[in-house]
């Protein structure tokens, strides 16, 4: 361990410098988080503060080594065809350093070469701190297990990001209700009015959200067919709307009461990277086993904490949400316009209370506007 050699990431110029004393001897680009600043697990956000480098793997192994859970399970090319996001060539560890970050080295958070160079000085990474191949051999070379490193947290301002409910608003469907359809008859009736009465705000959602989940049971067939439902029933005019608004320069966020895997080949369809929707557990024979009961959107208010996270983690210019129930009514606190979507159900506490509504998501001009501020 040196001490006077320290490390510095700017999340918002995505480098890396290397300082001996107060002189700075090294920069390098770098990717920090695509989904920017944040300490919670699974979050795959990058988190700020004091660090310290606590193992250091792969100093014996040759260039574009590809490290699987440390260690080593193959080679990577240049020409390769592999897209996913790679491991490479040397990892530095890290480990926190004060209260907020202590979680780090449980999160396997790296300094590590990628197979992404081109998106180097971007933000790109699921949560590590990402380098060229040929400069995370160097920098391996210069440092040592103990070295300290900061991850300066952003200040700028920076993109605009735009929420979107799944069920009633990107597709015809409520996801849930379609679940209970396999169950019969009586079982659906009683799903569909406990839907409607949390959406249209007559009861609260987490009141109902387990007893219709303990009444359906969903097994990975009838999961697998609502997911393709999804796609089946998208709601005219979606796609292009999400086109148009990713690029105007706005990031979409699906975030529903709904179910992640079953969502997900949907946002996949419309070209939506980010998916912030209930977790849903199968075993391995395909029978249920539950779900993320303590998840934000299965109670009211919790679509605000989502969203209140994504904004602190990135500091964005604008924040909207588009919706059909009033659990999307609920964010207007927490951003800075919603928009009501009565295309498929038009519930009157949505309309009367949304800064603008809208029905047909063919007709965009005005929505554009609505949306930039305009």
């Amino acid at each position: 361990m040196s001490q006077t050699r320290r490390l510095e990431v700017s999340i918002d110029d995505q480098t890396l410098k290397v300082f001996e004393g107060s002189h700075c001897v090294r920069q390098y680009p770098v990717s920090t988080a695509v989904k920017g600043m944040g300490f919670e697990p699974g979050s795959y956000r990058t988190p700020t503060g004091r660090f310290r480098i606590a193992e250091m793997i792969g100093g014996d192994m040759p260039q574009g080594t590809i490290f699987k859970n440390r260690l080593p399970v193959g080679f990577w090319q240049e020409d390769s065809s592999n897209d996913g996001d790679l491991i490479l060539s040397r990892i530095l560890r890290l480990d926190g350093l004060e209260p907020e970050n202590a979680n780090t080295f449980d999160r396997l958070i790296y300094i590590h070469g990628t197979n992404h160079t081109d998106k180097l000085g971007q933000p790109a990474s699921h949560g590590c701190i990402r380098l060229g191949n040929a400069e995370i051999v160097e920098l391996f070379e210069m440092v040592s297990e103990g070295d300290e490193l900061v991850v300066i947290p952003a200040e700028k301002r920076r993109g605009k990001l735009l929420f979107i409910d799944c069920d009633s608003t990107l597709s015809t469907i409520e996801g849930i209700d379609e679940l209970a359809r396999a169950k019969g008859d009586a079982i659906f009736s009683e799903v569909v009015n406990l839907t409607h009465a949390a959406m249209n705000g007559d009861v609260p959602i987490d009141e109902i959200f387990s007893r219709r989940m303990e009444m359906i049971r969903p097994d990975r067939a009838v999961c697998d067919r609502i997911a393709n439902l999804y796609i089946e029933t998208v709601v005219p005019g979606a796609a292009d709307m999400i086109h148009e608004m990713k690029a105007a320069g706005w990031l979409p966020i699906i975030l529903s009461g709904g179910f992640a895997p079953l969502i997900e080949p949907l946002a996949r369809l419309l070209g939506i990277d980010h998916v912030e929707a209930v977790p849903l557990y199968l075993s391995a024979d395909g029978s249920y086993q539950g779900y993320g009961n303590d998840y934000p959107t299965t109670r009211n208010l919790g679509k605000n904490e989502v969203i209140r996270l994504w904004k602190k983690a990135l500091l964005p210019e604008r924040v909207a949400m588009i919706g059909d129930g009033v659990s999307d009514l609920e964010t207007k606190l927490d951003v800075d316009v919603f928009i009501g979507f009565g295309g498929v159900v038009a519930r009157s506490k949505v309309k009367s209370g949304c800064d603008h509504w809208f029905t047909d998501m063919c007709e965009r001009s005005m929505l554009r506007d609505v949306i930039e501020g305009k």
